[in-house]
């Protein structure tokens, strides 16, 4: 039912794998998108996933990062010597503007023993593409990034034996220092069905925009989305006070933190998840466990997050 979208870096990486069970237990399927060439954290990320009988999808030819349009490292190391991972496993195919048939059709028919989910990021011929993928029945997944196609695009792929899930970035990237205390995330966990939809996804607090690397951080930013009364999901983007220089992180951190700790801490607050305990710990011991930590426990939140409201609705 949820798709997260992860790009495989380490922090990204980390937060499936100590969350497995719970990603498992919840029918969180991630997407992974492998961006780095060291592919350790990778496989212990996957190896969590299989040990726990969890599902993922992992893309085969990445468009971003060390991986870029080289799939042979993902076969060699991690999918030919790891064959228990099959059972949980799919293999994602991103079609864009760059693809083209011939090679699309190939891919499939060289991997038919899988099951395969097609990840629709700008193709412009729907029904050109439909067509080819009929002939291939391990086609199980069609996954629409909002934005690359419209209703008529995704209507060719309403086919017997096939979901259809719509993933769509809630995350408006910006410079730290100009993002809004609190913003509108997303409805479609609520609406996806209304999109004729049997999934939704999103990619996380992180955002489709790919960065290799952040550069100095002249403002601190902890993102923290959260439900109303509806459901409806929103994010709260708490700032340091200090933005006009790249010193004292840690500071800056400890700043940004005191605001959530006040809003993690009021009576009204509804969600009490392990990330938002773990931020408390670190506001108690005054430990600045570094940028990269701070991103896992938010997208952490947002998976449990998600994984309670999913416990809700289905039960």
């Amino acid at each position: 039912m949820y798709f997260p979208y992860f790009r495989g870096k380490q922090n990204e990486l980390i937060a499936i794998r100590d969350n497995a069970s719970m990603i498992k237990d919840a029918g969180i399927i991630p997407i992974i998108e492998p961006v780095k060439e060291n592919l350790s954290p990778l496989k212990r990320a996957v190896s969590e996933l299989t040990k726990v009988e969890g599902e993922f999808i992992l893309i085969v030819n990445p468009k971003h990062g060390d991986l870029k349009n080289n799939p042979k490292p993902l076969f060699e190391e991690l999918i030919e010597k790891n064959p228990k991972i099959y059972e949980g496993l799919s293999l994602g195919y991103i079609v864009n503007d760059g693809s083209n048939l011939m090679d699309i059709e190939d891919f499939l028919g060289e991997h038919e023993k899988f099951n395969i989910a097609i990840i629709h990021y700008g193709y412009p011929k729907g029904k050109d593409l439909a067509d080819s993928l009929n002939k291939f029945p391990g086609v199980e997944k069609h996954i629409f990034i909002d934005g690359y196609s419209g209703k008529l695009y995704q209507k060719h792929f309403k086919v017997e034996g096939a979901e259809r899930i719509l993933v769509r970035d809630g995350f408006k990237q910006r410079k730290n220092a100009e993002y809004p205390g609190n913003e509108h995330f997303s409805d479609l966990h609520i609406t996806y069905e209304d999109e004729g939809m049997r999934g939704f996804g999103d990619f996380l607090i992180v955002g489709d925009d790919y960065m290799e690397t952040g550069g100095p951080a002249y403002a601190i930013a902890i993102h923290l989305t959260y439900l109303d009364d509806e459901k409806n999901m929103f994010i709260w983007h708490f700032l340091s006070d200090r933005t006009n220089s790249p010193v004292d992180p840690a500071g800056k951190f400890f700043e940004a933190l005191e605001k959530l700790i006040t809003v993690i801490d009021d009576d009204t607050f509804a969600f009490n998840s392990r990330a938002c305990d773990e931020f408390r710990h670190l506001h108690k011991r005054g430990h600045f466990p570094g940028l990269g930590h701070v991103k896992k426990l938010s997208m952490q939140h947002h998976i449990e997050l998600l994984s309670d409201y999913l416990k809700d609705v289905t039960e």
